[in-house]
């Protein structure tokens, strides 16, 4: 009986059914603290060519929770909505991150009427104490591309089941179910009011169930023994939300490079020093002409002999010519 006990104990306890408090007083383990949201696809962020000209320049006015859907708890009216309803700051974050930040600049537009108030106070301010002098606000970047979209779809229990067996009373269980959220997101040309790229993007959100149960009879079957712990893990909603926005932002990148929306960046190609051989460069031979030793003037020949000497004749009307 005893040791049934213990081992029901023990499986309790590994299996985390022990209130955080008093799990933390007995090991003296670290209450859980803050962290960063983990970006499920940052590989694929970071590896994602850069466009081939400069940053463009994208407003995100609204990216809302367009399902209606609300949290699904048996047998209760639930006014929780099924997804977040802040989605925007989501996209505004992943399309900043996104290709190492080489790809977009995202202007303020989600609050444009808190923005432009305090534009207009400090205007105001500085007419008030340097008067017509006063030194203007620089101009507000304006957007090239409006990006649009938001949570189309989430659908609960799209798929459900488990298992489960028992040997002399005891024996696990396990048990799942499936949630998909849907999302549609889409480029606007500033310019024109074209729809450049538009995707949709699904995620299945799973949730799971595990339990051990122990249940035996003793005494000739007068007393019984019963112990039964378990564990759920339900991926979070508005984490899938994310990972969703995440992975529509890049196949939006790529929609676009396909429609010749924008370009990749070509990578330069670097030829390694001493790699190509090179050919030994065979300089021309100048040969030298031999110079001309005929002088410029002939020396007159007075007899017949030193006309001779030098290929002259002499001819009976008594001068000299060139020899036949």
């Amino acid at each position: 009986m005893e040791y049934i006990i213990i081992i029901a104990l023990a499986i309790w306890y590994f299996n985390g059914a022990i209130p955080t408090k008093v799990r933390e007083q007995i090991t003296n383990e670290p209450a859980y603290m803050p962290q960063a949201a983990e970006n499920k696809l940052q590989r694929e962020f970071d590896s994602i060519p850069p466009p081939a000209g400069k940053k463009i320049s994208v407003a995100v006015y609204q990216f809302t929770d367009k399902t209606g859907q609300r949290r699904q708890q048996p047998n209760v009216a639930s006014f929780s909505t099924a997804v977040t309803q802040g989605a925007e700051v989501f996209l505004i974050k992943a399309l900043q991150d996104v290709g190492q930040g080489e790809w977009f600049d995202v202007v303020e537009r989600t609050n444009i009427d808190a923005l432009t108030k305090e534009r207009l106070i400090i205007r105001q301010m500085r007419e008030a104490y340097e008067g017509k002098n006063a030194k203007p606000l620089m101009p507000m970047q304006f957007a090239g591309i409006i990006m649009e979209g938001g949570i189309i779809g989430y659908d609960s229990g799209t798929e459900s089941g488990g298992a489960a067996w028992r040997w002399l009373g005891i024996g696990p269980s396990t048990s799942y179910s499936k949630d998909t959220v849907t999302i549609s997101l889409r480029a606007i040309s500033v310019n024109t009011g074209k729809v450049l790229a538009a995707v949709t993007v699904t995620k299945i959100v799973y949730s799971t169930a595990d339990s051990v149960a122990v249940l035996k009879f003793m005494n000739n079957n007068t007393q019984a023994f019963e112990a039964e712990t378990g564990l759920t893990i339900n991926e979070p909603g508005t984490l899938a939300v994310k990972a969703t926005v995440e992975a529509a932002v890049v196949e939006l990148i790529k929609e676009g490079e396909r429609k010749g929306v924008w370009d990749f960046r070509k990578p330069m190609v670097q030829i390694p020093p001493n790699t190509v051989p090179v050919s030994p460069v065979v300089l021309p031979v100048i040969q030298n002409e031999k110079a001309d030793t005929t002088p410029a003037v002939l020396a007159v020949p007075t007899t017949p002999e030193d006309a001779e000497k030098i290929g002259l004749e002499f001819s009976p009307a008594g001068d000299f010519t060139p020899r036949k």
